[in-house]
C-alpha cells in the first residue's frame, strides 16, 4: 500500500531557531510521523538568523532558479536544504536575498514589525507550493504551523486547486499563541492576485490583522489543531463555530500519536 504523505509548513524549527513550543513541534512531529510509516516533506523560511555553515545548508540547484512575481516585481526563489541526521530528515528552506537575509524574524532589533512582512509571507507560501510542484510530490495532508504559513490554505483552495499535485490535499491548520499587534500594509491582498485567485476570494484575509489572517486560514482549511494551551479567544471561538474537525491541545509530550490518528481521519474523509 502506498504511504500517505504529509507536507509540513513551519514558521519555526529547532535547532535552526531557538527552542520554543512551536519550534519543537516543527522539529519532532515530522520525525515521529515519518517513523509512523508516512512520507514527509518539511519547509521553513531561511531567516537571516540561521547560521548556514553551522547547520550545513546548501542550495538545491535543480529546485532554485524560478522567479515569483509579487506586486509586479520578479523575486528569485532560492531553495536550500539541510539534514537532521539523527532524525533522518531533511528540511527545505525558502530563501530570497531581499526578504530573508536580515538578522531577524518578524521585527528588527528595536522590535519594529518589518513593513514587508506581507510580501515575505506571500513569497514563502508561493515558494513552498511551487517547490512542491517542482518536486512532483503530491501530499495527502498539508499541515500549516504559525501565522507565517496562514496564506497557504487560501492559495491551495484557489489558485492551486486545479493542480494535480494539490487537488486531493487536505489542509490542516494548527492554531498557536503567536499573535502580533501590527497590521499588514493596506492593499497587501492585491499583491497576492494571480490566475485562479479573485478579489472575492480573500474574505477575512483582506483586513491584514493577526485575527483576520487566522480567520481566513480557518475558512480555507479542512481541519484544525489547537497547538498551544492558550489561544486568542476570538480565534478559538471562531474555530469552534466553524464546525470543522478539531483536535484539542495535546500537551507537550506524546502528542504524536494523536496527531497521526487525526491525519488518518482527515485523509479518510470525503
Amino acid at each position: 500500500m502506498e504511504k500517505k504523505r504529509v507536507l509540513f509548513v513551519n514558521q519555526e524549527i529547532t535547532p535552526y531557531l531557538p527552542e520554543s513550543p512551536m519550534s519543537k513541534i516543527g522539529r519532532y512531529l515530522p520525525q515521529k510521523i515519518q517513523e509512523s510509516s508516512k512520507e514527509i516533506r518539511t519547509f521553513m523560511p531561511r531567516y537571516g538568523l540561521i547560521n548556514e555553515r553551522r547547520n550545513q545548508l546548501h542550495e538545491v540547484i535543480r529546485l532554485s532558479g524560478m522567479n515569483l512575481i509579487i506586486d509586479d516585481i520578479d523575486h528569485p526563489l532560492i531553495i536550500k536544504v539541510a539534514s537532521i541526521q539523527q532524525a533522518r530528515m531533511q528540511v527545505y528552506f525558502i530563501d530570497n536575498e531581499d526578504y530573508f537575509h536580515r538578522k531577524s524574524i518578524f521585527a528588527n532589533g528595536s522590535g519594529k514589525f518589518h513593513k514587508d512582512n506581507d510580501e515575505r509571507a506571500i513569497f514563502f507560501a508561493k515558494g513552498v507550493l511551487e517547490t512542491v510542484k517542482k518536486l512532483g510530490w503530491a501530499p495527502d495532508v498539508i499541515h500549516c504551523n504559525g501565522w507565517f504559513s496562514s496564506l497557504l490554505p487560501l492559495f491551495v483552495k484557489t489558485a492551486y486547486k486545479d493542480s494535480p499535485i494539490f487537488a486531493d490535499a487536505k489542509v490542516i491548520l494548527s492554531l498557536y499563541n503567536d499573535d502580533f499587534k501590527e497590521k499588514l500594509r493596506n492593499g497587501y491582498e492585491k499583491k497576492m492576485l494571480m490566475t485562479g485567485l479573485e478579489n472575492d476570494d480573500f474574505g477575512h484575509y483582506s483586513e491584514g490583522t493577526f485575527v483576520s489572517l487566522m480567520k481566513g486560514a480557518i475558512d480555507r482549511s479542512d481541519a484544525l489543531i489547537a497547538g498551544s494551551p492558550e489561544i486568542n479567544p476570538e480565534i478559538m471561538e471562531y474555530a469552534k463555530a466553524s464546525g470543522k474537525p478539531m483536535l484539542d491541545y495535546q500537551g507537550d509530550e506524546d502528542y504524536y500519536g494523536a496527531y497521526n490518528e487525526f491525519y488518518d481521519t482527515i485523509i479518510g474523509e470525503d
